[in-house]
């Protein structure tokens, strides 16, 4: 009898499709400890039921607007799959909304997460879980549910993508950014980690261009592997940023450096009359930026649109106030550099001018 109509007479089960729902129920196991370390004040991040509950009322607020953002982390997880390397794109994902949520004024109070794969390694699902845990942690978030879909032909491999979904809260006359934003106004910088999760398809062409594996020495940091270096996961802001926000009220604006870099995400929170005048010797261009552009031969004004470039948040506040919010955010452990001014603008010229040129300092 044909192995075909032997299977036909058996039956056929969800496992011959290529779905393990016992490595599905393995993998919730395994993470409900991990989502149970993010508790915060509004829930008790109990894993299992149809849909997450959050308790607004729990946390406060009199009059919140809620805030909502949801992100992936791009092709920085072929990196992380080719190198066997999982937990830091999972600390990525949440940063990439929770950085989203503060520049509003908002505090992250949930987090949701999306793992699809075509075939479920426990294993590996299980260490973006704990590094998208880490994440919430530093965020103050909590981690109240997700979805794992193992989706047989749609992915290959030990191939999976990752989407995150955050949502935060902010009393209704703290939303930012202010409309008082004027010329004379400061921009302070706060540096980031590296590429955080931008520009990753630029990148991985770059290492091709290189000749280097992902297990060699970086060759801008040679403690390291290229892979190691190139994982470096985004820096979460919120909590110093909130810090800064309640404690000075005085920060009316802030831009999260991510795809677009400065040229595309600082327009964004300017009211239109007004320009960023940037001093690109103020920021600290990091070695593996420097990297980039010279192996790649990639133009300054492609670096600056595509890359953070060592700068991960702006940060918009009056001429005044500008030693005093950088003092609370330094206090805090973040590394400031006042990267220019807001002018008026004239006409219809572009709201970001750039001044001087990107070096490693």
């Amino acid at each position: 009898m044909a192995r075909t109509k032997q299977a036909a007479l058996e039956g056929v089960s969800y496992a011959d499709a290529g779905v393990d729902i016992s490595a599905g129920n393995a993998l919730v196991d395994a993470i409900k400890p991990l989502a149970k370390s993010t508790q915060r004040k509004g829930t008790d991040s109990t894993l299992g039921g149809f849909g997450g509950l959050f308790d607004l009322k729990a946390c406060g607020f009199k009059d919140p607007v809620l805030v909502a953002a949801n992100d992936g982390v791009g092709t920085k997880l072929r990196v992380a799959i080719e190198t066997g390397r999982h937990h830091g794109v999972g600390i990525d994902l949440v940063a990439m909304s929770v950085n989203d949520l503060v520049v509003q004024g908002a505090e992250p109070l949930f987090f949701l997460d999306y793992y699809a794969t075509g075939k479920l390694n426990v294993k590996a699902a299980r260490d973006v879980v704990a590094g998208i845990s880490e994440g919430c942690r530093l965020a103050g978030c909590a981690l109240i549910g997700g979805e794992t879909a193992e989706m047989p032909g749609m992915y290959h491999g030990n191939d999976y993508d990752l989407a995150g979904f955050a949502v935060g809260a902010v009393e209704r006359r703290q939303l930012l950014p202010r409309t008082d934003i004027v010329p004379g106004d400061v921009i302070l910088g706060l540096t980031s980690s590296g590429p955080h999760s931008n520009g990753y398809s630029l990148i991985r062409k770059i290492v091709t261009l290189s000749g280097l594996r992902y297990k060699d020495k970086a060759p801008f940091d040679r403690r390291r592997s290229l892979g190691g270096a190139l994982l470096t996961p985004t820096r979460i802001y919120v909590k110093p940023l909130l810090k800064a926000v309640r404690s000075t009220k005085s920060i009316k604006a802030l831009a999260h450096i991510t795809g677009g870099g400065f040229l595309e995400n600082i327009p964004r929170v300017l009211p239109r009359t007004t320009v960023a005048e940037i001093d690109l010797n103020q920021i600290p261009f990091l070695p593996v930026f420097d990297w980039l552009q010279n192996v790649g031969n990639v133009a300054e004004r492609e670096m600056l649109r595509t890359f953070n470039c060592g700068i991960g948040m702006i940060i918009v506040v009056g001429s005044r106030d500008a030693e005093r919010v950088a003092n609370v955010l330094s206090r805090s452990g973040e590394k400031i550099r006042e990267l220019g001014v807001i002018r008026k603008r004239r006409g219809d010229e572009a709201q970001v001018t750039l001044n001087g040129h990107l070096s490693v300092t």
